[in-house]
């Protein structure tokens, strides 16, 4: 399929980058997923975002039989308030229930404002249940961020990603701005890399072609989602 290229300029939401760019950042979206093989867990866990797509897809596991009991956790960001003026858990599970899920296995954790919180009030809010495994579901950049912060903040569980298996084209289509994806991608590797040293996250393997495809985009300009 054709695709239109712009340059990295003045791009507007709809827009594509550079053709070097779009390069770089597949070479990171392929990265940062996991790509486990989806197996029955415990607990299905949707991470709440500004993409209402990842209770769509957990909703959807929950129909294939790949969990009994889903929870959603998230309050907001200054990202997601105005789409969910409720906090994300909140507006995640009120989908899911649209799409047929029991509101009777659909539990919220609405307090979490970032990814460590995530994992961390979930495990409390289930500490009284026999939890051995999980299914992180989330952004399909988020994969790896949510795996690798689960191992430090919860090791005790088995956990496994899931994400709609969407390419970056069409996601970028979904998310109706190019700049705001590229930017995550570029936000979500630097976690990966500097969140071990600070105990936030298991270390992971990054290759020198996913390094320089980030340092990359930052020189490129992609920057505004990088933590200070």
């Amino acid at each position: 399929m054709a695709t239109t290229t712009f340059d990295v300029g003045g791009l507007g939401p709809g827009d594509l980058p550079a053709d070097e760019v779009m390069g770089d950042a597949q070479l990171i979206w392929d990265y940062h997923q996991m790509k486990h093989v989806l197996r029955p867990s415990d607990i299905g866990i949707g991470l709440g975002s500004h993409d209402l797509g990842v209770a769509t897809y957990a909703a959807h596991l929950f129909h294939q039989g790949l969990f009994p009991t889903l929870v959603f956790t998230g309050a907001n960001s200054p990202s997601t308030t105005a789409y969910f003026p409720r906090g994300e858990a909140i507006h995640y599970r009120d989908h899911a229930i649209e799409l047929g899920v029991p509101a009777s296995s659909i539990l919220i954790e609405p307090r979490a404002t970032n990814t460590g919180q995530n994992i961390a009030f979930t495990r409390d809010l289930l500490a009284g249940r026999a939890v051995k495994s999980v299914l992180l579901i989330s952004k399909p950049y988020m994969e790896r961020r949510a795996f690798a912060t689960c191992q430090k903040q919860w090791p005790e569980v088995l956990a496994s990603c899931a994400s709609d298996p969407i390419d970056l084209i069409t996601y970028i289509d979904t998310i109706g701005d190019a700049n705001l994806v590229l930017n995550m991608l570029v936000g979500d590797l630097q976690r990966i890399i500097t969140y071990p040293a600070r105990g936030f996250a298991t270390e992971q393997n990054v290759s020198a072609d996913v390094r320089h495809a980030y340092n990359r985009l930052i020189d490129a300009g992609y920057t505004s989602r990088l933590a200070r």
